[in-house]
């Protein structure tokens, strides 16, 4: 899963935890990080890998994860790094 090694980090924004892991038949990058007081997690898929996936099918998919909170918003972006990000569990300090 070595297609992780190259996903960005904003210069402040610190990544508390992270794990490869799986996402239906997708592998995915979880991460739970901290910017400016807000603490999230996200799930990272590698943009080869969902090129035919629409964004409301891949929100769908990280809905059902395990530690996704029923009443958390959602951001998506795919990136032009190679990567889409898909946040929630979004918490202000």
């Amino acid at each position: 899963m070595s297609k992780f090694n190259e996903v960005p980090v904003e210069a402040d924004t610190r990544v508390l935890f992270q794990e490869l892991t799986t996402l239906g038949t997708y592998d995915v990058l979880h991460q739970k990080w901290i910017w400016d007081g807000i603490t999230a997690e996200s799930i990272i898929f590698a943009n080869e890998d969902i090129t035919d996936v629409t964004d409301h099918d891949l929100e769908m998919q990280v809905k059902a994860f395990r530690n996704l909170a029923a009443d958390t918003s959602m951001t998506l972006k795919r990136s032009e790094s190679g990567f889409t990000f898909v946040n929630f569990n979004f918490e202000a300090d």
